[in-house]
């Protein structure tokens, strides 16, 4: 079972700056390329009406970040108008693909967007490639996390559905070419749970691992109270629908970082992971205005 992680002493490890990402730089998505971390992350900017761009960052050591003079991915699209938003990220052959939340305005229904690149920098946009299909999620979906292998020939991919605001699932995608996706099933795959931290709402994390137990997706999911925590469940890799193992207590627990940032207390949103020799990295969005990182020593 993932552990719990323990919060870095020396949180955040980055903050908003001036400029695209003035009022808050989070929700960050992680990958390792040799020596260097590369994030990407969600900017606001205290001008421009609060849009959210994309931005990125790079670490030699993983805590210590120095951000790109620009964002990377920039509203300009009828799919994403209004804000490009919480990145998740995987490394398939020699493309990088990232998903992304396009904000198409208010009142209009939230979808889930991709874009490749081969460096990171300069990105192609491949517009919407899910949208609200399913009696259970015509709300709107998000939170889009790519399984890089695939499974029976077919590449997964976990997202968020939601019927009423803060009142989501989890539910299923598969592609042949991870261009064009689909719903396969009618039903999510993970549903909040009464009397649990999750009781309320649940979203995807970072993107999904493999491994000889399963498919391990850590997830965040909230109570009555709408404050984020973070979970882990096990789903089987003969069918990725089916759960053997779920966490029954948060594997990270909210800290109020709204007292040292502003924004929504004891918010935490986790969307980037990193495997470094015998530890695992968690970085997450604190209070929806600084990146942070938590620690889980395990196997």
């Amino acid at each position: 079972m993932i552990g719990s992680f323990v919060d870095f002493k020396e949180n955040p490890v980055l903050r908003a700056g001036s400029g695209f990402d003035s009022r808050g730089a989070f929700n960050p998505a992680v990958v390792k390329e040799g020596d260097t971390y590369f994030m990407l992350y969600r900017a606001e900017s205290l001008t421009y009406d609060f849009t959210r761009r994309i931005g990125l960052a790079r670490s030699q050591d993983g805590v210590h970040f120095a951000k790109h003079l620009a964002p990377v991915i920039v509203p300009e699209k009828d799919f994403d108008k209004f804000g490009c938003e919480d990145p998740r990220l995987v490394k398939i052959g020699d493309t990088y693909y990232l998903t992304y939340v396009g904000n198409c305005g208010r009142y209009k229904t939230g979808n889930i967007c991709l874009a490749t690149s081969e460096d990171i920098i300069h990105w192609e946009k491949h517009g919407s490639i899910l949208k609200p299909q399913k009696e259970w999620d015509h709300g709107q979906v998000k939170a889009g996390a790519i399984l890089p292998q695939r499974i029976k020939g077919k590449y997964v991919m976990y997202f968020m559905g939601e019927k009423e605001p803060w009142k989501t699932a989890i539910g299923l995608a598969y592609s042949d070419d991870l261009l064009s996706w689909y719903e396969p099933l009618d039903q999510p795959v993970l549903l909040p749970r009464e009397g649990f931290f999750d009781s309320q709402g649940v979203e995807p994390g970072p993107p999904p691992l493999l491994t000889e137990e399963g498919i391990w997706l850590i997830y965040c999911g909230w109570a009555e109270d709408c404050v984020y925590k973070v979970g882990a469940v096990l789903f089987s890799k003969d069918g990725p629908s089916k759960v053997l193992q779920r966490s029954e207590e948060p594997i990270l627990a909210a800290k109020d970082w709204g007292k040292t940032f502003g924004g929504i207390a004891n918010h935490v949103v986790a969307e980037g992971l990193v495997r470094e020799e015998n530890r695992w990295l968690l970085y997450y969005g604190a209070a929806d205005r600084a990146c942070c990182l938590a620690i889980w020593e395990g196997k």
